[in-house]
């Protein structure tokens, strides 16, 4: 988990511009969709744009990584195959979208690993999963768990609301269904989502918030995910990369007091003492481990 993905800007993947404007983004991640963001009629085509993109611009450090259609729908396994195989080898990171089971987990490795195969690709390609679905948050405990190959696990509240006929008049934003409701309608989702990508050991991350005009409720959704202990958020704008970064980066004061708790521990351990004081707060061997985390997510920013 060295590789910080605070900020995951979707970009659509028939879009050329778009895409070069992407790829040169300060965002984290960024990933060519063809999924949402692709009409039926320009799916097919847009393999073609994608594997491009691979072969053709300077990615720098972020993984070349795009979004595949859904298992159910009769795009997903070319939009495997294809674009793969036209990049010769140069994709980093795939996104399954509604993931239901890990058993579809299982189908995209298995493919997978037999492009890799018949190629030659002896890196193992990445995956980022989806959980978007009533039926997907059920099995959330197995699909994190499901293959090694997978980085990430994502919350996709937008098509979340509709498999659960939530109803919702923006995604990721606040509205006025929020009032009726004595607390954060997405609490119990994102919590299962972000023990299950834990006990995995891997990646949780916050799905989008389409009001990409709106940076303080942005603001604001990015700190309820981090509160919660998620690792980053989707963005469908580039204007929201430097909100979503900035959310994501411990500060400078938190950085600070993580410091000085590991100082202290230090200190107290040397002496045979277990707890310590600072500055008037008790700290033992949890309260260094979430000091740890904290300069981890520095170190990693």
């Amino acid at each position: 988990m060295r590789r910080p993905e605070r900020s995951v800007l979707a970009t659509p993947g028939s879009d050329w511009h778009m895409i070069e404007k992407a790829v040169a983004s300060p965002a984290d991640l960024v990933f060519l969709d063809m999924e949402d963001a692709v009409a039926a009629s320009e799916k097919a085509k847009s393999r073609a744009v994608v594997a491009h993109a691979f072969t053709n611009l300077d990615w720098g450090r972020k993984p070349k990584t795009y979004r595949i259609n859904a298992l159910d729908t009769p795009y997903f396994y070319r939009d495997l195959i294809d674009v793969i195989e036209a990049s010769a080898g140069l994709v980093d990171l795939v996104i399954v979208p509604k993931v239901n089971r890990a058993e579809d987990v299982y189908v995209v490795e298995t493919l997978l690993a037999a492009i890799e195969g018949a190629h030659r690709i002896a890196r193992p390609i990445g995956l980022q999963v989806q959980i978007e679905t009533a039926q997907g948050l059920l099995n959330c405990e197995r699909i994190a768990t499901a293959s090694a190959r997978i980085e990430s696990i994502v919350f996709g509240p937008g098509d979340f609301a509709a498999s659960i006929r939530m109803p919702v008049a923006s995604i990721g934003a606040p509205d006025a269904w929020d009032a009726d409701y004595p607390g954060h309608r997405y609490h119990d989702a994102m919590s299962r989502i972000l023990v299950s990508g834990r006990a995995a050991g891997i990646r949780v991350i916050d799905g989008p918030y389409a009001d990409f005009r709106d940076r303080d409720g942005l603001a604001a959704s990015c700190r309820r995910a981090r509160a919660l202990g998620f690792d980053g958020k989707w963005c469908i704008h580039p204007g929201q990369i430097e909100v979503v970064n900035a959310q994501f980066t411990p500060t400078a004061a938190e950085i600070a007091w993580a410091e000085k708790i590991v100082s202290a521990a230090n200190a107290a351990e040397g002496t045979g003492r277990g707890a310590a004081d600072v500055e008037g707060t008790m700290i033992d061997g949890a309260s260094v481990r979430m000091a740890r985390v904290t300069l981890e997510q520095a170190d990693r920013a």
